[in-house]
């Protein structure tokens, strides 16, 4: 569902900016969780010192989706943000030691324009991950310090530091999550298909098997029929945000703004 170049740019993103950078995950990712069918929900896999650490997976009910995330507000719905990004960063947090006895700032970047819902979010508050009055004292804050912001801010910061942009936006995407969003509109999907035919005919082909569509009202044959590719998909774009690897550079000389800025978000309700 990803796009192929975001783990490589942001591990090269953070290496920038001084920070480590690690990575935690559910077993299968959406794929195994879309797929699942009298199972559980896999386990939260993440590394510590070197050693392959595995969260959960082996108790709960047994359960099936056989469907693609559905376009709702609700996360229980739209588990895609919940079961394999909000859920797995939280099992992190509560299960590696060196959160414990300790302060942790967790930073994310919704910002209130973006949905209503998203409007109600507190710029700072406890985590879900907090447990400061437990046993293990880990105290764990949650900051949104662009929740006021609007696009126009957030463009001007990437632009005073030279950021190059997720690739995406070169193509032309106005937000960038995962390349096959369930939010994705005509025009996304039109692009999608000429940047990435196999992963297009995948989701196709995963709508027909559970016979429901990944936008509840139309297959994406038909929704990229009625959009049209974003110019950037002809582009030399287009090979670097398909690559596996990040190249760089990372601060750009003469940087511009991307093609996508200011364009289509299509993001949650």
């Amino acid at each position: 569902m990803d796009w192929p170049v975001t783990n490589a740019y942001c591990e090269a993103f953070a290496k920038h900016f001084g920070a480590a950078y690690v990575t935690s995950w559910r077993t299968g990712g959406i794929e195994r969780e879309m797929l699942r069918q009298d199972k559980r929900t896999a386990p939260v896999v993440f590394y510590r010192d070197g050693q392959r650490i595995s969260v959960g997976g082996t108790h709960g009910p047994l359960g099936t989706r056989r469907r693609f995330p559905q376009l709702s507000a609700s996360l229980s719905t739209r588990w895609c943000s919940s079961s394999v990004k909000i859920d797995v960063g939280a099992a992190y947090l509560r299960n590696d030691p060196k959160f414990r006895s300790q302060r942790t700032l967790v930073v994310t970047g919704e910002r209130a324009q973006e949905s209503s819902a998203r409007a109600r979010y507190a710029a700072f508050e406890p985590h879900r991950a907090d447990n400061r009055r437990g046993a293990s004292l880990r105290h764990i804050d949650h900051w949104r310090p662009v929740h006021s912001w609007s696009e126009k801010q957030v463009w001007a910061i990437i632009e005073r530091h030279r950021i190059q942009p997720h690739y995406a936006y070169e193509i032309g995407w106005g937000r960038v999550s995962c390349q096959k969003c369930i939010f994705g509109s005509k025009n996304q999907w039109a692009t999608v298909r000429q940047i990435d035919p196999a992963g297009f005919a995948k989701i196709a082909a995963y709508e027909k098997d559970f016979d429901v569509t990944i936008n509840r009202k139309l297959p994406v044959g038909t929704l990229a029929d009625q959009g049209t590719p974003y110019e950037g998909a002809d582009g030399p774009w287009v090979a670097l945000a398909m690559s596996t690897t990040f190249e760089g550079p990372i601060v750009v000389d003469n940087w511009t703004l991307p093609a996508g800025a200011f364009g289509e978000s299509c993001g949650p309700t």
